[in-house]
């Protein structure tokens, strides 16, 4: 596999780009913002805008591509924080119902971890893929020489 995708951004600099994605993570985590907070909109719509130009000024073909793997590393990203500031962004352990209540502690932090990292990778992998399907689209629609 080569560093760089078919695009033509090296596989770091998208990574790079998904590094733009962490501070609204680690505010998220240690509760320094509120979901309404015009600094959450703003670190939450920023990121993904400045993905979506960056990738479609310097791809030149696969921009689909590009921006689901910048999700996937973000999606990474996202679930190792959460992972890492989970006791910090939880004000008392999850809890499990049903068939799943008489679980011992340590196996429902196991299950609930895990579907956290889970749920972390598919929310990074959603969000790049709607993000490529809007590239491609904008790529469609711009004229082959007025981009690079």
């Amino acid at each position: 596999m080569t560093n760089e995708t078919k695009s033509g951004i090296p596989m770091y600099m998208l990574f790079i780009l998904a590094l733009l994605g962490v501070p609204r993570v680690l505010a998220h985590d240690l509760k320094w913002l509120e979901s309404g907070d015009v600094v959450n909109m703003l670190l939450v719509f920023i990121p993904p805008i400045v993905w979506l130009c960056i990738v479609l000024w310097k791809g030149r073909q696969d921009v689909f591509k590009s921006l689901l793997f910048i999700g996937i590393f973000y999606g990474v990203l996202l679930g190792i924080i959460h992972q890492i500031l989970w006791a910090t962004a939880f004000d008392s352990p999850p809890v499990l119902g049903g068939n799943l209540s008489d679980l011992s502690p340590a196996a429902v932090s196991i299950l609930a971890r895990t579907f956290g990292f889970t749920s972390s990778l598919a929310t990074g992998a959603v969000i790049g893929a709607v993000l490529g399907f809007i590239g491609t689209f904008f790529r469609r629609i711009m004229p082959a020489n007025g981009v690079r």
